[in-house]
């Protein structure tokens, strides 16, 4: 008797990853340039590309001085980087990416 085939699971992004696209989205839809966010943040503009881009794990005072440079709190970042979070699994299911 063959065995039930499990469902085969994406690699889920880094939760930094998830973060960086939240920031870059919300950035670009308020029509803001990368070096304009970067200077009302306080931070260097490659600094900010790096976290937008998932490549550096943001401290909670940077993560909430770029969050405020965007109009929002940490809080809603996070609230939209968990509900943008979902990933695709075989079989129809959805799965979620959580910060550990």
């Amino acid at each position: 008797m063959a065995e039930p085939q499990q469902p085969t699971r994406q690699v889920e992004p880094l939760w930094r990853e998830v973060v960086g696209d939240v920031l870059r989205r919300e950035r670009r839809e308020s029509e803001l340039r990368l070096v304009d966010v970067a200077r009302r943040a306080g931070v260097s503009p490659q600094y900010l590309s790096e976290v937008e881009r998932g490549r550096k794990d943001a401290s909670s005072e940077l993560l909430s001085a770029i969050a405020g440079a965007l109009d929002l709190t940490v809080v809603e970042v996070a609230s939209r980087a968990a509900s943008g979070a979902r990933i695709p699994v075989s079989g129809g299911r959805d799965a979620f990416c959580l910060a550990a």
